[in-house]
């Protein structure tokens, strides 16, 4: 398969691949052009995520330039920045722009913390479908593409060669039980997660929330205990039992654990996304990346396709000014210049077969892998599944439930926490 075709499935497919009421101020969501001179010297604070300002630092000085005003851009971490805006934004020292994850839209609009974008088919266009879809509730734009991400397979080269690969998670384990000792492992995942372990229970089957016939969510049906998510429950749990994931990545710090056995070469290949591409480079590993492997089902292994965003606070005093900087931040040839420095993959179409893009090996694999992807819910309804669902995982990781009941009990209390604080 050509590179630029493994992009597209990515891009064209689950490409790069994916009116509540508001509580906060007035939004119709209608923008006007500011022009430069009702622009001057007016002020707008960014909230980028960490060590990603240095993608959008000549895009901000050109934006300052043309509108002649003065761009303040502060890094926080993008998952979190929907808790400072929550305090930030009333009392006046919030952004005017954030960043946040596609599945925390949802609730971001439910609680009015960011602004309906009015942008036509001519900007919505300019993105996957997919991408689009993530940043919509009730077919209204809440925010603006800036990467998509998704899990693949990093594995150092030093220990075992892309031909020696194992082509399932089978092999895989098979592969652990002869490499497993004197503190080296092969394979390595979070599996205690559900952002993670979804990948095999997804692949059995499993599901968070179904859709209906309109591709809408249906809170109320929630197929993380169904047979087929029991089923990858019980192959993950192999791998614990066997002490072939040691006991430290399970947890609160089992991702900075299993990060550093990879990158200490301990751990021959781990599950992870493209945010550690920059880290293990700096790390001098030298390694591979590849889509995740199949399950013994013939299915691959499934995972979470994310969509980062640019959105506009619902405090901002500037919200046109802002709308215009998201559109600026977020087009094809700012995208294009954020991934030559971040290398966070683009959601923009035409993007699909430029040289720049093409030729990296960890954007094809989140190309190849976002065919076997699924967007990350972003109902609100999604804020009470993590908690619960990672608590069952961690009870079959430690052994102390099996896979049925540990299932059994997060499925109920994730709907009993839905109909509390939902009413659904």
């Amino acid at each position: 398969m050509k590179k630029s075709k493994k992009y597209l499935g990515l891009i064209g497919g689950l490409a790069l691949s994916l009116s509540l009421t508001a509580c906060g101020p007035k939004d119709d969501g209608k923008v006007n052009s500011v022009s430069k001179e009702d622009s001057k010297n007016k002020t707008l604070l960014v909230w980028e995520d960490q060590q990603k300002s240095s993608g959008i630092k000549e895009a901000i000085a050109q934006f300052e330039k043309e509108h002649h005003v003065k761009v303040n851009v502060m890094e926080k971490p993008y998952a979190k920045q929907i808790e400072g805006l929550r305090l930030d934004g009333p009392a006046g020292t919030g952004p005017d722009v954030l960043t946040m994850p596609g599945d925390q839209i949802g609730t971001a609009v439910t609680e009015g913390l960011i602004k309906k974008l009015d942008v036509g088919d001519d900007i919505q266009s300019l993105y996957t479908d997919v991408a689009m879809d993530a940043e919509k509730v009730d077919g209204s734009v809440y925010g603006l593409p800036k990467a998509v991400e998704t899990t693949m397979l990093y594995y150092n080269k030093d220990l075992i060669k892309e031909e020696e690969l194992p082509k399932t998670l089978d092999e895989w384990y098979q592969y652990d039980k002869k490499v497993t000792k004197n503190g080296n492992y092969g394979f390595l995942a979070l599996f205690d997660q559900i952002y993670y372990a979804q990948s095999v229970m997804g692949g059995y089957g499993g599901y968070i929330f179904s859709k209906d016939s309109k591709g809408t969510y249906v809170p109320t049906d929630i197929g993380i205990n169904n047979e087929g998510a029991i089923q990858g429950a019980e192959v993950i749990q192999k791998f614990y039992k066997e002490k072939l994931f040691p006991a430290g990545i399970v947890g609160a710090q089992g991702i900075n654990v299993l990060e550093s056995l990879f990158t200490s070469g301990k751990a021959a290949a781990i599950i992870s996304g493209p945010w550690n591409i920059e880290p293990f480079t700096k790390a001098g590993i030298n390694f591979g990346v590849a889509k995740l492997p199949q399950l013994e089902n013939g299915q691959n292994m499934s995972s979470f396709v994310g969509v980062k965003s640019y959105n506009v606070s619902t405090y901002s005093k500037e919200p046109e000014l802002a709308q215009e900087l998201v559109e600026f931040l977020a087009n094809k040839e700012n995208s294009k210049k954020r991934y030559e420095v971040t290398q966070e993959v683009p959601a923009v179409k035409e993007l699909a077969d430029d040289p720049v893009v093409t030729k990296s090996e960890a954007a094809q694999a989140v190309a190849q892998q976002s065919q076997f992807s699924e967007l990350t819910p972003n109902i609100p309804e999604m804020n009470e599944v993590w908690t619960p669902t990672d608590a069952a995982l961690q009870t079959i990781a430690t052994g102390k439930a099996n896979p049925k009941e540990a299932l059994n009990q997060a499925a109920k209390t994730i709907k009993g926490q839905i109909k509390a604080k939902h009413g659904k």
